[in-house]
């Protein structure tokens, strides 16, 4: 199973989170990334961030990465969003 965990942030504290499950086995882990972005952003009605290089290094070190107003083309209500895979199939 696949779970990736969203947080909005504003004036550091969170303010919204949900977590997207995943369990389908005949998807990559790409696709269940992008997936769980799209499905992050029609539940905060937001439209999808931009992955700029430094989110791409980030979320492949780390599992997770912030995304700002820089990789949102509409004005966002808050800080940050923050994606965070918190269990890998196999796990």
């Amino acid at each position: 199973m696949f779970r990736m965990w969203a947080k909005e942030f504003k004036d550091n504290r969170m303010i919204k989170d949900i977590t997207v499950v995943d369990s389908a086995s005949e998807k990559n882990r790409t696709r269940k990334v992008f997936d769980a972005v799209e499905e992050i952003c029609y539940a905060f009605d937001l439209s999808k961030p931009i992955w700029l290089d430094k989110n791409i290094q980030e979320f492949q070190r780390n599992d997770k990465t912030r995304f700002y107003q820089d990789n949102f083309i509409d004005q966002i209500e808050f800080d940050f969003l923050e994606i965070h895979v918190i269990e890998e199939d196999g796990e």
